[in-house]
């Protein structure tokens, strides 16, 4: 049977991991206070963030830190747009997971109840261990203990959710109020009656919190069966239930995707878990935990995750510092230099730089808003598809260049382009390429050219990386001038 050391009183004792979670992700958040890193066609829980050594992305690292938990079924709740993303990224870790897609965004009550309601049906009343998919934790040992002692007050039918001890006064957190201490006797933990839900306070209130000791930061992490969620949810939010059941009761299966029917989800409202249900219910329990997390909701919190050096500074990629301290530094495709400064977010990408103070990161989100029209603000110049990833590095009157990465086994869909022509030279790999009924093998330094209107298909059948630059010319060179005919990944 599993097993994990926990340090209770200042002894070590082991605890039995047999209990099952059914872990449900929140993965359809865009971060906007992260950008220009963040955006909308690559969100934050699908990069590499925090240092870790595999390499991990965030939402990788959310099922990792669960270590030896006995897990059931897994839900990744996502944005469609992100839909091979996350399949990527979960078979990268072999793990299986049904990936539930959002056709627009409805905030966490929705998602949750889906969730749940997805779990009844199939006969699975174990615990959801819903978790949001961009969060950073040090002590993964002491999160999965609070797991423990969460899920023993869900058999209980208590709805947990877990707090977090607060570490300095935050304004940029909601806040929970704990009430009577409640003991358990298997696990041995504790937690708390919640008496308040209390949304992000003045720097003033924060403090006064602080200093009481009665509150906690409200992390978005809960633990509760499926049945006691939806009785709660019958009560609470019946409308909202109601909804949610016309969308689970019409979703269908795509490839290996559950497509949520964009009508009867729309219907839903936007509305957090907690508004919706935690802050009726009389089942409320907070379970206290001292973890090192963060819910990475900034530049400043990006800062405080990562390990810094003995200025206070954190650097990532091709960057040179010097006579600078308490700063966060990253680069992602050219040096940044940074000389005499302090308490700075310097953010490049490949398309935009951000000069920021680190004590105004959460205004990031203001000047976010006045990007409105620009291509920068949803999209990275490196597009991201289920087959690999495309560069735009240079474009004018009547031209676009762009470097094309196909994955080892990957193709692109059988397509034809009204407006443009194509010419495509290997760089690196080997290329299998269809024209107009007429098969090609190229390698590197070989090219072809795709006249306008001619049926074609681009294919990496090895198990290395193919790598090479494409030329389009044409009056139009939108990416809707492409008329797919067949597609692996169900896109026609």
């Amino acid at each position: 049977m599993p097993r994990f050391a926990r340090k209770d009183n200042n002894n070590m004792e082991c605890i039995d991991m047999d209990k099952c979670f059914n872990p449900v992700v929140m993965a359809g958040g865009v971060g906007s206070r992260l950008w220009p890193l963040s955006r909308a066609s690559f969100p934050k829980q699908y990069q590499v963030l925090v240092d870790n050594p595999e390499g991990l992305t965030m939402l990788q690292q959310t099922f990792a830190r669960l270590g030896e938990l006995s897990l059931g079924t897994s839900q990744v709740i996502c944005n469609q747009d992100h839909r091979f993303l996350a399949a990527e990224q979960m078979k990268a870790l072999s793990i299986k997971s049904d990936l539930v897609l959002e056709p627009v965004g409805r905030n966490t009550a929705p998602a949750v109840i889906i969730a749940a309601l997805r779990l009844i049906s199939s006969g699975n009343d174990e615990p959801m261990l819903v978790l949001s998919a961009d969060h950073a934790i040090a002590d993964e040992a002491a999160f999965r203990a609070a797991l423990l002692t969460a899920h023993e007050f869900a058999l209980n039918s208590q709805l947990v959710t877990l707090g977090i001890k607060a570490t300095f006064a935050c304004t940029g957190y909601g806040y929970i109020r704990c009430g009577e201490a409640l003991a358990l006797s298997l696990t041995k933990g504790t937690g708390y009656s919640v008496d308040q839900f209390v949304e992000k306070p003045s720097v003033q209130v924060a403090e006064q919190y602080l200093a009481s000791q009665e509150y906690l930061w409200n992390s978005g992490m809960f633990v509760m069966r499926p049945s006691v969620l939806i009785a709660e949810a019958q009560q609470h939010c019946a409308a909202l239930l109601h909804c949610c059941e016309a969308a689970v009761a019409s979703s269908v299966k795509d490839l290996d995707f559950i497509r949520l029917p964009e009508q009867q989800f729309g219907a839903c409202e936007d509305i957090s878990l907690d508004y919706a249900i935690m802050e009726h219910t009389q089942r409320a329990v907070v379970v206290p935990i001292d973890c090192g997390w963060s819910d990475v909701g900034d530049l400043n919190a990006l800062w405080q995750t990562n390990a810094q050096d003995v200025q206070g500074n954190v650097c990532q990629g091709d960057t040179i510092i010097h006579e600078s301290s308490n700063c966060f530094v990253k680069s992602t495709s050219r040096l940044v230099a940074a000389l005499g400064v302090e308490g700075l977010a310097i953010v490049e990408t490949k398309d935009a730089v951000l000069v920021a103070p680190l004590e105004q990161a959460q205004q990031v989100k203001e000047l976010v808003s006045k990007l409105k029209g620009r291509e920068e603000l949803a999209n990275q110049r490196e597009v991201y598809r289920p087959w690999g990833s495309y560069d735009s590095v240079d474009s004018g009157p009547n031209y676009q260049v762009k470097r094309i990465s196909v994955n080892p086994g990957a193709r692109l869909s059988l397509q034809r382009h009204q407006y443009r022509a194509e010419h495509w030279v290997v760089v690196e790999g080997v290329a299998k390429v269809h024209v107009d009924g007429v098969d090609h093998v190229l390698h590197a330094n070989d090219s072809i050219y795709i006249p306008k209107g001619a049926v074609h298909c681009l294919a990496n059948e090895t198990d290395l990386p193919l790598h090479l630059v494409e030329v389009q010319s044409g009056s139009y060179l939108g990416e809707d001038d492409i008329e797919r005919l067949d597609d692996v990944y169900g896109r026609c």
